[in-house]
């Protein structure tokens, strides 16, 4: 007697399909920061927009560059398409706390609800 493996492999092939669609990807800011150390860190819903601040303070949102006003209109954008969507700032550790609060400002002034600042885990005490 021989076992038949197609249909095995057939729902193989259909939970594959299954987790695939099912799965949410995080978007990246599209520049690579260092991120300041904080002892207390949560985590965020992937859907968050999010907006990077270089060491130089440029703001980069998906990779391109804007400014302050670009920006606020991105957030305007987001906030009427996602309601519920958070912003998440992730700076880099040198970065001036001027140039966040001003970030976080035309954040808010978007319409921005919920903002977070990302931070990496530290280790240790």
């Amino acid at each position: 007697m021989a076992v038949d493996i197609a249909p095995l492999i057939d729902m193989v092939f259909i939970l594959l399909i299954f987790f695939l669609v099912t799965t949410t990807f995080v978007r990246e800011t599209g520049i690579t920061v260092n991120k300041p150390e904080a002892i207390e860190t949560e985590a965020l819903r992937p859907e968050s927009l999010r907006i990077s601040i270089a060491a130089s303070g440029a703001i980069y949102m998906s990779g391109r560059p804007v400014d302050l006003a670009a920006c606020r209109e991105a957030v305007r954008r987001y906030v009427a398409q996602e309601r519920d969507g958070g912003v998440v700032i992730v700076p880099d550790a040198d970065v001036r706390a001027q140039r966040l609060v001003a970030v976080m400002d035309a954040a808010k002034q978007g319409g921005a609800k919920e903002i977070a600042v990302a931070t990496k885990r530290k280790e240790g005490p």
